[in-house]
């Protein structure tokens, strides 16, 4: 899957993505921090042991605010956000699932 054209925050706090074939996508920062696939978030399952993280009603300042979007080779972004959490690798698809087309 090729690169989105452009990654943008928007005024109504969510992420646009426009992908090459024109197509646009907008996913909010809530859902994009709530289905972030890093391990600590999401968990995993290797071999017959399961890591399943505890989900904390508290939510950290910044908990759902971007800081920065880096590229990660040609196939993902990673987020750092306000709160200083930045584990998490959103593929392309991964980006394109989550999100909405306009």
């Amino acid at each position: 899957m090729q690169p989105p054209k452009k990654i943008k925050k928007t005024e109504n706090n969510t992420l646009e993505t426009i992908w090459p074939d024109g197509e646009v996508y907008e996913v909010s920062m809530e859902k994009l921090r709530d289905e972030c696939p890093c391990v600590h978030c999401k968990g995993e399952t290797v071999i017959f042991s399961s890591y399943i993280p505890i989900k904390s009603p508290f939510k950290a300042p910044g908990f759902y605010e971007i800081e920065k979007i880096e590229p990660v080779g040609n196939y993902a972004i990673n987020i750092t956000w306000k709160d200083k959490h930045n584990t998490g690798l959103y593929s392309w698809e991964l980006l394109k699932e989550i999100s909405e087309k306009k």
